[in-house]
């Protein structure tokens, strides 16, 4: 029986969906696998240690900065030519970074890098959505994204391990050959999804380019309260992850002393725990509606928080600390591909379009939550991490609320 709405071979659809997950991997192990070297990187550019969180927050401006018109240009010239196109800057400006001399030339590379991020959301995940049924999507969705997960598990720990040998330099080179394998991959096995007859009958037609029109259309999706709500509630649901993910050298390594290895291990159960939200969503998808599923995932997800708060009461606990994160982030496994999900459908508007709109709402909360959560001392101790992380986090009940009433 033929599972996918566009005719595609077995061979094709291993392909395909292991070069989305290898570019998203990338993507993910471009920011995370140099975080442990990021106290190295600004003492050889003697520049000041707030470049170390900075670096992630314009890694995460750079995946929003085009979305607005990455996704209405896939709309209007296909899906495979755009992400041919960010896979191809991805592979350059990693590559790049082997040349830089100063932390202005660094960061601009890293914000050039996290544009591939971008592409990734606003052309890669509609792409999966219209080349595979709706369980299916959503069951790829969580799935691949357990193997894109691995990276923030054991890129930080890989990063530690090879910059034994490596240095920080040599590590984005690598990054560098290995989009170069995932452009290769996605030029072989990618299909297209716009303008061509899928097998329900059903024909996707390019988009017309009108800039006029374009800002119309985003406009339209900013009053359409369930899709805004479902954006914003994925951003702040994030949010504590991403400012652990940024904060984290400076928390663990800077103030608690511990190794670049140490600091690798304790990411470990952060993200095992959201890999293990990824397959309860996996197992719970065949029987439950999807806002069911949310508001089973919001339990540990909010536990995970309200113990993040009680953590404060503890003297600076690094294993209490992980432990609250990672009660939360099975809440975070469990939703995140399901809201996801519910913004992309929550308007009938060109896919490419309302995915870039999603990515530019949810990641501009991270970066700019994660940025504010440096800025009031969350790198600085573990108790004021605790007590922004959480908060941060506990904003995204509000709009989850609307969402779960439509």
């Amino acid at each position: 029986m033929q599972r996918t709405l566009i005719a595609l071979g077995p061979v094709k659809i291993i392909g395909f969906c292991l070069a989305i997950t290898l570019f998203e991997l990338l993507t993910y192990m471009a920011s995370d696998m140099i975080m442990p070297a990021m106290l190295s990187v600004v003492k050889e550019f003697e520049a000041d240690a707030r470049h170390v969180p900075n670096a992630f927050n314009l890694y995460l401006i750079g995946g929003v900065c085009l979305q607005w018109l990455i996704g209405p240009l896939s709309d209007r010239y296909g899906r495979r030519r755009l992400l041919l196109i960010g896979c191809a800057l991805f592979a350059l400006a990693s590559s790049a970074a082997i040349a830089t001399r100063s932390i202005e030339a660094f960061n601009v590379l890293r914000l050039i890098q996290g544009m591939g991020l971008g592409f990734v959301v606003a052309v890669s995940y509609p792409a999966l959505q219209e080349v595979f049924r709706e369980a299916d999507a959503v069951r790829l969705m969580a799935l691949l994204g357990n193997v894109a997960l691995l990276s923030p598990l054991l890129a930080p720990l890989l990063g530690s391990l090879l910059l034994e040998w490596l240095s920080w330099r040599q590590l984005f080179l690598g990054l560098g050959f290995a989009a170069a394998l995932a452009w290769l991959l996605l030029l072989m096995c990618m299909p297209e999804t716009i303008g061509v007859l899928r097998n329900d009958g059903k024909h996707l037609p390019p988009t017309p380019l009108s800039f006029r029109q374009i800002l119309r259309r985003y406009a339209a999706l900013l009053g359409n309260r369930t899709f805004l709500c479902a954006s914003l509630a994925l951003g702040f649901m994030s949010l504590p992850l991403i400012a652990w993910i940024g904060l984290a050298p400076l928390l663990l390594m800077q103030w608690q002393g511990l190794s670049a290895v140490e600091y690798g291990l304790w990411q470990i159960p952060v993200f095992a725990a959201v890999i293990v939200g990824n397959l309860l969503l996996d197992r719970l998808l065949p029987t439950h509606a999807l806002p069911r599923l949310i508001g089973l995932a919001l339990w540990p997800y909010c536990l995970g928080l309200l113990a993040l708060l009680c953590s404060m009461l503890t003297d600076e606990s690094v294993p209490m600390l992980v432990a609250a994160l990672a009660m939360y982030a099975v809440g975070l496994g469990m939703s995140n591909a399901v809201l996801y999900r519910i913004a992309l459908f929550a308007s009938e508007d060109s896919k490419g379009l309302v995915s870039a709109m999603i990515g530019m709402l949810s990641i501009a909360v991270m970066g700019a939550g994660g940025w504010l959560i440096a800025t009031l001392g969350g790198g600085t101790s573990l108790k004021l991490f605790s007590l922004w992380a959480a908060f941060g986090g506990l904003l995204c009940l509000p709009p989850l609320q609307r969402v779960l009433r439509t």
